[in-house]
Formats: structure tokens, C-alpha cells, sequence
């Protein structure tokens, strides 16, 4: 594919996840009856039975072999699982718990940490409007900080474990669903071994006890974890980490969007003055990329 295919492949796929993303606190809430812990584990499972599976099927296991051909990127891949599985377990057990709105404030960081990322560890550039969009968007989340009276834990682990773990995906060159499907292999035995434990007596209830509902729900987790991560690991190869730092607004705006109109968590006055803010930020982010886009095209033609 030429370099503009490539560019709007990778734009497309990173939006998908991140809008499927934004919409995953109401897959979450449905679960409310099963224990977080049993989730994650379930959603490793079976995130793992898929792309595993998948892989093995349509390619036997040259694909794995291929990775652990280069040692630092099957390690890195390690690295990235723990990452994964870091931020999983934290964002399943938050939305749970009833703290939605404040995971939406976690991914509403993580845009900026990508965007420091990309210009600190892989030497990209930003313009004057987008340092101004970065700059209202850090007054946001420094005023919601604020307001919160405390500091905001959830929303800080989340960020810096997604926003490590693109960064990682940035770096290791292997293409998306084959770097998963090692991912998977490091998270799924740990996991497999604590779903087994449970079912044995020790709080389990899939099949027996949560009922069929609650148990198809659990299987089908394996495809709606996969896919984000599958698009966003594409995406993610093939477009600037500024522009995966302003996509990734839609997911904590759909999450927000989420907590306050349907799951009814409380928000208050205070807390829209810092949404604002962030939102004036993607606002002037968006023009700015769109600026870039037409001087580009212009020098081309």
C-alpha cells in the first residue's frame, strides 16, 4: 500500500477501537453480578482461545516462531502483556465499582502522555496550536485534580499503563494480530489457572452459578477485548503517536458521556468547568491537524 492508504487504514482502525472502547462500561455493567477478578480472568480466557485459536488455524505456528526468532521483541511483547493485563484489571474492577466518570478522566490523560511520549522518546514535533490544545487539556486535568480533592489513582494508573503499553506496541515491529496472540500466551495461563481455582470451590459460578446470560456475556468478552486491541494495534503502527494521542478523546468522551447519562454517576458544575477545558483542547488539536493536512496536500500538489 502506498504511504496515504496506509495513513488512512491506520486512522480508521485506531478510531474503531477507541469508539468501542468508549462504549465498553455498559458491556462491563452488565456483568455487575460477577466478581471483577472474574472477569478479567474470563476476558484473558477467552481473548486468548480466539486469537490463539485464530492464529493457530490459519497459520499453524510460524508466527510465534517468527517472534521468538528476536528475543527483544518476544520480551518486549511480555512486557506489553503485563501492561495490558495492568490496565484491564484496574478499568473492569473501577467500572464496577461505580467510578466510570473517573476512568473516563484516566483516558482523557493518556492522550497527553502520548502526545509527551511521542516527542520525548520518538523525537516527533508538534506545532504551536497543538502545544496550545496539549497546554488546555493539562488545565483541565490539573482542575479536575483539583476538585477531586484527592489524587485521582484510578485514573492515573490507567493512563500510564495504556499509555506505556502504545508506546511499546509502537516500537516492537510485528504486526498486530501476531503480536496479540504472543500477548495472549503470556496472560493466559496465569489467568486459566485462576478460573480453574475459583470453579473448584473458591467463588467461581460460570455455568453452574451466574447464570446462562451472564456466562455468554463472559465468552463473548474474548471478542469484544480482541478487536479494539487489534485495530488499535494496527493503527497505531501506521499513524504519528500525536494523532493516536487525539483519537484516543473519543473513548474517555463516550465513557463520560456513558457514566453521566446512563449509568447516572454524580457530576457536578465544577467537574464540567475542567471537561471544557479538555474539549476546548481536542477542539484546537483537531484544527490544528486539519491546518497540517491541507499544507500537506498543497506542498504535494
Amino acid at each position: 500500500m502506498n504511504p496515504a492508504t496506509e495513513h488512512r487504514n491506520g486512522l480508521l482502525a485506531a478510531t474503531l477501537a477507541f469508539v468501542m472502547w468508549g462504549l465498553f462500561p455498559l458491556y462491563w455493567h452488565l456483568l455487575a453480578d460477577v466478581p471483577s477478578s472474574q472477569i478479567i480472568a474470563h476476558r484473558i480466557v477467552w481473548s486468548a482461545v480466539l486469537l490463539i485459536g485464530g492464529l493457530a488455524i490459519a497459520r499453524g505456528w510460524g508466527w510465534l516462531h517468527e517472534v521468538w526468532l528476536t528475543p527483544r521483541r518476544f520480551w518486549l511483547l511480555g512486557l506489553s502483556s503485563l501492561l495490558i493485563s495492568a490496565n484491564w484489571s484496574l478499568y473492569i474492577w473501577a467500572v464496577n465499582a461505580g467510578h466510570v466518570i473517573e476512568t473516563s478522566l484516566g483516558y482523557f490523560i493518556n492522550p497527553l502522555l502520548s502526545v509527551v511520549l511521542g516527542v520525548v522518546v520518538l523525537g516527533e514535533r508538534l506545532g504551536k496550536l497543538q502545544w496550545v490544545a496539549v497546554g488546555l487539556a493539562a488545565l483541565g486535568v490539573a482542575w479536575l485534580t483539583w476538585q477531586s480533592g484527592r489524587p485521582p489513582w484510578i485514573a492515573i494508573g490507567l493512563s500510564i499503563t495504556f499509555g506505556l503499553y502504545g508506546l511499546l506496541r509502537k516500537l516492537v515491529a510485528v504486526e498486530a494480530v501476531t503480536g496479540l496472540g504472543v500477548e495472549s500466551l503470556f496472560m493466559v495461563l496465569p489467568a486459566l489457572a485462576y478460573v480453574l481455582w475459583a470453579e473448584s470451590g473458591h467463588g467461581g459460578g460460570f455455568i453452574s452459578g451466574w447464570g446462562w446470560g451472564n456466562d455468554v456475556l463472559l465468552v463473548l468478552a474474548g471478542v469484544v477485548s480482541a478487536v479494539p486491541l487489534i485495530a488499535f494495534a494496527y493503527g497505531v503502527r501506521r499513524i504519528p503517536l500525536s494523532v493516536v494521542g487525539l483519537l484516543q478523546y473519543i473513548g474517555p468522551t463516550l465513557q463520560f458521556l456513558a457514566g453521566v447519562l446512563i449509568l447516572r454517576e454524580p457530576f457536578n458544575a465544577n467537574q464540567l468547568v475542567g471537561f471544557c477545558l479538555i474539549w476546548s483542547g481536542l477542539v484546537v488539536f483537531a484544527v490544528a491537524g486539519v491546518r497540517a493536512a491541507r499544507k500537506a496536500r498543497l506542498a504535494s500538489g
